[in-house]
């Protein structure tokens, strides 16, 4: 399961937003460090393709593809340097697949701290440069003693000099000219600004309609390097205590349709290169979570390394064409199903079934 590593400022939204993924209880309090100890969590991503599924195939279980996410203590500035609760803490979120910011954006005189989200994010990506530089500098003499013993070595010490050169500056490394090839390298000393990066801007009730115009400076800032997303967390994480049809109501009564959630879950997933095939059945319907460009036995081996091993061939239809046909066995008859072997290229919303032999 993917992990998402909530990161910003005391009193930015953090612990809101667990809440409102998860639909938990996690302690969202006006002063800093509520949170001491990481909070873990699951998300559902919702996919109407599923639920469409299921209800052909009137599927007694339905199993959405889901992320894991931890929300960790308040960062503040000086962090590096032993401030709040240091930057030790962010260890806790090393190994995510991704970053997500979560940048105030709201006027609350009860709530202490910056209300500009470019203040918030400079504070924020200075922190993890710092602790990311204290990382390289560990590690890259170590390495340098280590590519005297093993030429092997020399291409991931380069790599470690160039983010040391980037690092030293200030910059993170997904703001940085360093190519693909260099940060694939740097992948396991797990640095925090190696990572993808999505924003959250966390807007008060009050600037709902102005949420484009909140957004749209640290859009900028970016350059391309980040995906940010608008919300006010906190009337997600109201709604998010609802069942599904109070829920929508509350949504579709302040004009926020389904809610930024299903957005924020879906730009996340789409950010790290995610794609869902599903299985479908009476018994059960379920998204399965795989990477752009697996092939067939790539996927089987996500429902079991079994499937993989001994994969023969996979039965594959689109998920709308399966729709229309109205079910696999009729899909089957009229000869909608493909035969694909082990170099078919699995797409996005492929429904597919798996024959194998162990």
């Amino acid at each position: 399961m993917e992990r998402f590593g909530f990161v910003g400022l005391p009193n930015a939204g953090k612990s809101s937003l667990y809440n409102a993924l998860s639909g938990g209880s996690a302690l969202a309090a006006p002063y800093a460090f509520a949170t001491k100890d990481p909070n873990v969590g699951v998300a559902k991503v919702p996919d109407t393709r599923l639920d469409e599924l299921a209800a052909m195939s009137k599927s007694k279980n339905v199993v959405p593809a889901s992320v894991q996410f931890v929300d960790i203590g308040g960062l503040v500035e000086g962090a590096s340097a032993g401030e709040g609760l240091g930057n030790k803490f962010l260890a806790n979120i090393r190994e995510a697949d991704a970053i997500v910011f979560v940048l105030r954006g709201f006027e609350d005189d009860d709530v202490p701290g910056p209300s500009d989200p470019l203040e918030h994010l400079r504070i924020v990506e200075t922190e993890i440069a710092l602790a990311d530089l204290e990382t390289v500098e560990t590690q890259i003499d170590k390495r340098r003693k280590a590519a005297k013993q093993d030429r092997a070595v020399a291409d991931e010490v380069a790599a470690l000099g160039e983010a040391l050169t980037v690092l030293s500056e200030g910059t993170p490394i997904y703001r940085s000219e360093l190519g693909d090839e260099s940060r694939q390298l740097l992948r396991n000393y797990f640095l925090l600004t190696n990572k993808p990066v999505l924003a959250i801007v966390n807007v008060g009730e009050d600037d709902l309609e102005r949420v484009d115009d909140k957004v749209a400076p640290v859009l900028a800032e970016f350059g391309g390097h980040g995906e940010v997303i608008g919300m006010c967390v906190q009337l997600e994480a109201e709604a998010a205590q609802l069942d599904v049809a109070e829920r929508a109501e509350m949504l579709e009564g302040l004009g926020l349709g389904e809610g930024a959630l299903p957005r924020f879950l879906h730009t996340a997933y789409q950010m790290l290169g995610l794609r869902t095939f599903f299985t479908t059945g009476e018994k059960e319907s379920r998204a399965w979570t795989f990477r752009a460009g697996y092939k067939a036995p790539q996927c089987a081996g996500v429902i079991h390394t079994d499937f993989e091993r001994g994969f023969i061939r996979a039965e594959v239809i689109h998920w709308d064409e399966l729709l229309e046909v109205g079910s696999w066995s009729k899909a089957r008859d009229v000869g909608k199903l493909r035969v694909e072997g082990k170099d078919y290229v699995v797409a996005d919303g492929d429904v597919m079934e798996i024959r194998f032999n162990v």
